[in-house]
């Protein structure tokens, strides 16, 4: 409990450090940042599937929308809570999640890509054409949280969604479940002979990262005020609009961009941030590291 209490206070203190953004930058760009922070929450959960599970599916963004949709429907016609569509999207996608999961999870590789996109392109198209309750591609209103389109209130749910989200899955990744991820994305075969229900826990993961989706996707639904079953690009929010200026240049320049990263830091920002924690430690005077180096650049001084 310590150490949990711990990481809840560096979360806190993470979200007081970034707590002024709004205040220094235009409304346009906190919107930049909210919306940011709202694909920080589905990259968290797709990556206890993919990264830490070896799970590769692309029915996310998709659990994203059910989320969004659900809650949007029970606030406009059962005159629901804003909170409580929120977590029946949640519920529902928890079991969409456990049917599709139990479906295809015994599938491997490329043929779980394409059941799972599958099910995305069905939930897409239902969407579409039953024009009568969500609206199709016209789009479906629903009310904003806060009342107001103003990114600022935004800004702040969601950088706390995705500190929670990180904290969450943090707790997941450092215990008994995680190793049992880890296991099955290492070696499926050899994490099954050692005893690990794999599908059983491949279907756990499937599960949270569609919870921690539709989460996300109920309180974006909320703030942009407009649904669509259009599917959701997930790409670098603040990258793309950096680049915005250069035209049509800055789809070639962003797909570069992506390409070095991949390349050189394949992983990703928590790599990246890594190293230079690294870098800094061993420049440090009290670490082993940097007193070893400069002893031995003084010891070869002429």
């Amino acid at each position: 409990m310590e150490a949990f209490a711990r990481r809840v206070g560096w979360c806190l203190l993470a979200y007081a450090a970034v707590a002024w953004v709004p205040w220094v930058t235009t409304e346009y760009h906190t919107h930049v940042f909210t919306i940011s922070l709202y694909y920080v929450v589905l990259a968290v959960g797709w990556n206890l599937l993919a990264g830490y599970t070896g799970q590769f599916s692309l029915a996310h963004h998709t659990f994203a929308g059910v989320g969004a949709y659900t809650s949007a429907l029970l606030v406009q016609h059962a005159r629901l809570p804003m909170l409580v569509g929120i977590v029946a999207g949640a519920v529902l996608a928890t079991g969409l999640g456990y049917v599709l999961g139990s479906l295809c999870l015994r599938m491997r590789a490329i043929y779980l890509a394409l059941a799972t996109w599958a099910f995305a392109e069905s939930i897409r198209l239902l969407v579409t054409v039953e024009y009568q309750v969500t609206r199709g591609d016209l789009g479906l209103r629903t009310s904003l949280l806060f009342g107001t389109p103003r990114a600022t209130p935004y800004y702040y749910l969601f950088l706390g969604l995705a500190l929670a989200a990180s904290l969450a899955a943090w707790e997941i990744v450092h215990s008994r479940v995680g190793v049992f991820m880890r296991a099955i994305r290492d070696d499926e075969e050899a994490a099954a002979a050692m005893g690990v229900d794999t599908f059983k826990w491949k279907r756990v993961a499937f599960v949270v990262s569609a919870v921690f989706a539709a989460v996300a996707g109920g309180f974006q639904g909320h703030y942009i005020g407009l649904l669509s079953p259009a599917p959701m690009k997930v790409f670098i929010e603040v990258v793309s609009e950096l680049l915005r200026g250069w035209g049509e240049v800055r789809m070639v320049l962003f797909a570069l961009l992506v390409i070095a990263v991949a390349r050189l830091y394949p992983g990703g920002l928590v790599g990246m941030l890594g190293l230079v924690v690294q870098t800094v430690r061993s420049r440090s005077p009290k670490s082993p590291v940097g007193r070893s180096t400069r002893s031995a650049m003084r010891s070869t001084k002429p």
